[in-house]
């Protein structure tokens, strides 16, 4: 009897531990130049790297983003100002890695270093 508890205590602790380590690949990674953020609507207009046609992604506090500087929760003012100085400087936007779920992002890599477009 206490052998079939145990064997059951182990296939449950794996099937617990491979559901922790599965739930991170289900989220999708968009490579992009963020071109507009939408500080009310709490929202990033993104181009992705390899389309034509601007996603929209959602973004909540909880949202994290990930510079040389570390990691922080997001601030879209601080963003929208730095979508704008970029744009000054003649680039489309700030290319970032964003991972989300379901279109809402759960974290926004701006680490990420790749051929940023120019603007039109």
């Amino acid at each position: 009897m206490k052998n079939r508890r145990v064997f059951l205590m182990t296939m449950t602790s794996g099937l617990v531990a491979l559901a922790v380590l599965a739930a991170p690949v289900i989220a999708d990674e968009l490579f992009g130049v963020i071109v507009s953020v939408d500080v009310s609507g709490k929202s990033l207009q993104v181009m992705p790297k390899d389309g034509d046609k601007e996603i929209q992604v959602k973004v909540t506090d909880d949202t994290e983003v990930i510079s040389k500087k570390g990691t922080s929760k997001i601030d879209l003012e601080k963003l929208s100002k730095g979508i704008r100085k970029a744009k000054d400087a003649g680039k489309k936007g700030r290319m970032v890695a964003i991972t989300h779920e379901k279109g809402v992002a759960s974290k926004i890599d701006m680490r990420k270093k790749a051929e940023e477009p120019k603007a039109k």
